[in-house]
Formats: C-alpha cells, sequence, structure tokens
C-alpha cells in the first residue's frame, strides 16, 4: 500500500527541516567554539613573536619574519618584482621609484628602477623559540628556572586531589546510602554553603590558618580538600543515587561492614564521576591564584600560578616572553583536560545534572 502524496510530502518538509535545524545548530556550535579559542591562538602565536612583529600594524596573526640578505656588510630586506625575481632596493628615486638589484648582483649598472609600489617584501614564518627559554631563564635564581614553583604546584594538587576524592566520596556516599538523624537537613545545609561568597569566608579561614601557625606554608593550600566541597559531594552523591540498592544488600547479606562496602563495591562504580571530580579538582587547584597570593610569602614556596604574577610584574613589556611563560603553565591543564575530557563529560551526565 502506498503513502498518499500529501503524506510524503509533509515526511519530506520535516526532513528538510530537521537538516536545516541541524545545520544552524552546527554552525552556531562551530562560531562559540572559534571565539574560545582564538584568545588561546593568539597567546600562542603571540609567544612565538619577534618584539618588532609586537608592534606590526595590522596585527599580525602568523609570526612572519622579513627575508633578509647581507650586502655591502648590511642587511637588507628582500623583496619580490611583479615577475616574480628576488631583489634588494640599491636606493630611492623621485616620484615614488626605487632602485633595484637582483640577489648575487652587486654592480650599481645594473641597477633597474621600478616603482616602490610594484615590490612585495618577502617573508616567512619564523617563530622566536627562544621566548620560551629565555622565559624560564628571566625567573629569579631561587627557582631553579622553573622547577620550584613546578613542584610546588604538583605537591599541591596532588594532595588536592587525594583528598578531595576522598573526603568528598566518603561524604556523598553517607548522605545517599545511609540513614542516620537530620541527614537530609545537614544536606540542605551543605547544599546553602555553595551559596555563599568566597569573600564571605576569606578572612575566618586565614584567622583560624593563622592561629594554626600554617602562613607561609603550603598546608592552606591543599589541607581544606580534605574537608571536601559541597559541589563535589552533591555531584557523587547523585552518582550514588543510581546505583542499585541490590548491590548493597548482597554485600550485607555477605557480612561486609558499611566502610567496605563503600571502598570495595560502591567507589569502583562511580569511576566516571571520580575522573569529572578529579579533572576540575586539578584545574582548580593548578591554577589557584587567590591562596597563594594571601597565604605565601617566600619566593621558594610560590606555585606556578603566583611565579606567573611576578614574572609579569617584572617583565610585563616583553609581551612574547610573558605570553611564552603563560603558555607554559597553560599548557598541562590544556594536555588534561583534552585527554579525558570524555571521563569528564560522562561523569557530569551520569550525575543527574544533565537535566
Amino acid at each position: 500500500m502506498t503513502e498518499p502524496s500529501s503524506y510524503q510530502g509533509w515526511r519530506a518538509r520535516k526532513r528538510r527541516a530537521e537538516r536545516n535545524r541541524q545545520s544552524i545548530l552546527h554552525a552556531v556550535l562551530i562560531a562559540g567554539s572559534a571565539i574560545f579559542i582564538l584568545p588561546f591562538l593568539w597567546l600562542l602565536s603571540t609567544s612565538l613573536k619577534y618584539d618588532d612583529q609586537m608592534k606590526a600594524f595590522p596585527p599580525q596573526f602568523i609570526p612572519m619574519k622579513a627575508v633578509t640578505v647581507r650586502t655591502g656588510g648590511e642587511e637588507q630586506n628582500v623583496y619580490r618584482t611583479q615577475e616574480g625575481t628576488r631583489v634588494t632596493i640599491a636606493g630611492k628615486q623621485p616620484g615614488g621609484r626605487v632602485s633595484v638589484l637582483p640577489l648575487g648582483v652587486s654592480d650599481p649598472a645594473r641597477a633597474e628602477t621600478v616603482p616602490e609600489s610594484s615590490l612585495t617584501q618577502e617573508r616567512r614564518f619564523r617563530p622566536r623559540w627562544k621566548n620560551y627559554t629565555e622565559a624560564l631563564e628571566f625567573l629569579p635564581p631561587e627557582y631553579l628556572r622553573g622547577l620550584v614553583p613546578l613542584w610546588n604546584t604538583l605537591y599541591i594538587t596532588a594532595l588536592s586531589i587525594l583528598g578531595l576524592l576522598f573526603s568528598s566520596s566518603l561524604t556523598a556516599y553517607a548522605f545517599a546510602r545511609l540513614r542516620w538523624p537530620g541527614r537530609d537537613t545537614f544536606f540542605v545545609i551543605l547544599l546553602a554553603t555553595m551559596m555563599l561568597p568566597a569573600a564571605v569566608t576569606m578572612l575566618p579561614v586565614f584567622l583560624i590558618f593563622r592561629w594554626l601557625g600554617w602562613i607561609d606554608t603550603l598546608r592552606p593550600l591543599w589541607a581544606p580538600a580534605f574537608l571536601g566541597s559541597a559541589f563535589n559531594i552533591f555531584l557523587l552523591r547523585q552518582f550514588f543515587m543510581t546505583i542499585p540498592m541490590e548491590l548493597e544488600e548482597a554485600a550485607k547479606i555477605d557480612g561486609s561492614s558499611p566502610f567496605t562496602t563503600y571502598w570495595r563495591i560502591m567507589l569502583p562504580l562511580i569511576k566516571p564521576a571520580l575522573a569529572a571530580v578529579t579533572i576540575m579538582a586539578f584545574m582548580g587547584s593548578w591554577n589557584n591564584f587567590m591562596g597563594p597570593l594571601i597565604y605565601i610569602n617566600s619566593p621558594q614556596k610560590m606555585p606556578l600560578s603566583y611565579a606567573l604574577y611576578l614574572f609579569q610584574g617584572a617583565h610585563g613589556g616583553e609581551q612574547g616572553m610573558l605570553m611564552a611563560a603563560s603558555t607554559l603553565v597553560m599548557l598541562p591543564v590544556l594536555l588534561v583536560f583534552f585527554f579525558t575530557q570524555r571521563y569528564f563529560i560522562q561523569g557530569i551526565t551520569l550525575t543527574g545534572l544533565k537535566g
């Protein structure tokens, strides 16, 4: 039995409208991605430029350097004529004309006069990789070419991730699976703490750390992670809620304690959510600037974020080196997110946050 022509036309229009909708959606996503990625590409491009390229107008996106040759003991720019001949300018002539000599020719008698507007300056892609080595060399000697801030950052990041994973997952398990008086009330209070601005708790936390004698140490930068995070607790609790209760009941029948059930059965089942928490904890700890600014005084204890701030104050006018240093600090975060974004997205979408 054939379908009526009106129905076939309706289906064709519906498919065409769906294709148009998908095309518009993809175009919007591509445009949005370009808006976010262009600043990073400009940062990377600037980190490879020479000083004279920083002042060029209009700005150059790709670091192109003028091709030069040594003639008569002087460096001269190389140009191309409309015929494609590579020449150098031997002198200026009236009326906007110049005398040019082909490359390899030094006899002034063989010079030709051409309009200056007909010449095109020859440029080639020549990145200045020395910006990266000089950025490390210009750091203070006590930083050991950036190794000291790098070690401090790795130390803080590793402890922060371990503390956040353990404390947040354990607390989330207690809120999701264990029954105890006031559980739901305490969970609401926990969520309410996310509404407090960081500026409200900054001074009380500083006074606590000063009373403990932790100022100018790395402890204030990683110790709070062992107390958990409200958002991460909520994220992991939502994931725990999706796991069937039959698994825990079977573990109880086999004589498993609540902590053993949490450690050996539940944790392996929430790996996607743990991966998402790990990525967010890594990025937050690696890029933490306010904490070192408040608690750290000694240069030997500075992490990369604060070392970059000091570098900007000392060499802010040298844009190439500053952008190179920024790229070196940013690169680990980009690599981690690039290789783990699948686990991050999976962990977020499987926790009930997708709406």
